[in-house]
């Protein structure tokens, strides 16, 4: 690594950017640019190459979000086996996910007590806005978190909602989220290729945009501060879009230059 050069870097970057977005190559940079720091500070690397790495730039709105089909996420639902306590477990997180629109974050951070049956409320926390959203209980949700309860969670002493399937028993991490979604995916054998977990929560808001919900009531429904922030919904309608698109102008031929 010592005779690691920013030639070494660019060309790696640069081939990167073939297979992925703007956005997934700004965090690539980002963890790059820590990696080398830290062979720096050993004094493993002997330039400080970290400095020399420009970081992609990203547009707000550039790429809108990807949502598969409602039906799509049901199958996926369906394809979860629920013989065992992590199936369990599973299914009752993607249909958190799904029918909730909830984060990664927002999921692993449910507690016992998150679960208000006699309101029929769900509080929960959003780590990105860092405000509390109360969201109401539909009768199949507090039957999937019930036969979670029963069948899927470790008697333990442990509040969060979701634990780990293996001992020590403890609290999931947003990744560990992330990795359930991949992995039931994978399993489906759907064509689910390329989606990540946030998948779920965009085929929320497009679900409920298509049954007429106005984009103010989604965007309060999945915890955005900004109007601009659910609009970008907007765009991935393509019916409705199609019925404000402007007539093309035609062109009349006169015969003349």
């Amino acid at each position: 690594m010592a005779d690691l050069r920013s030639a070494d870097v660019e060309r790696y970057l640069q081939l990167k950017s073939h297979d992925v977005t703007r956005q997934t190559l700004q965090h690539t940079v980002a963890r790059l640019r820590s990696f080398l720091r830290y062979g720096y500070d050993r004094n493993e690397i002997r330039s400080c190459l970290y400095t020399m790495i420009d970081t992609p730039r990203t547009y707000r709105g550039e790429l809108p979000p990807r949502a598969p089909d409602w039906r799509l996420v049901q199958e996926l639902l369906g394809s979860v086996d629920r013989s065992s306590r992590a199936g369990w477990r599973d299914y009752a997180i993607l249909h958190l996910m799904a029918h909730y629109g909830l984060r990664p974050s927002e999921v692993v951070t449910l507690r016992l007590d998150s679960i208000d049956s006699s309101a029929g409320v769900l509080h929960v926390e959003q780590r990105k806005t860092r405000s509390p959203l109360v969201l109401p209980l539909a009768a199949a949700t507090l039957s999937v978190l019930r036969l979670y309860l029963c069948y899927g969670r470790p008697n333990t002493c442990h509040q969060e909602l979701f634990l780990r399937a293996r001992s020590p028993a403890g609290a999931l991490k947003p990744a560990a989220v992330t990795n359930i979604f991949e992995k039931r995916a994978r399993l489906s054998g759907l064509p689910l290729h390329g989606y990540s977990a946030y998948c779920l929560r965009h085929a929320f808001a497009m679900r409920l945009l298509r049954r007429g919900v106005g984009v103010k009531a989604i965007g309060d429904l999945l915890g955005h501060r900004s109007l601009e922030s659910t609009c970008q919904y907007l765009r991935l309608d393509v019916d409705m879009l199609r019925e404000v698109a402007l007539p093309v102008p035609t062109v009349e031929r006169t015969g003349r230059l």
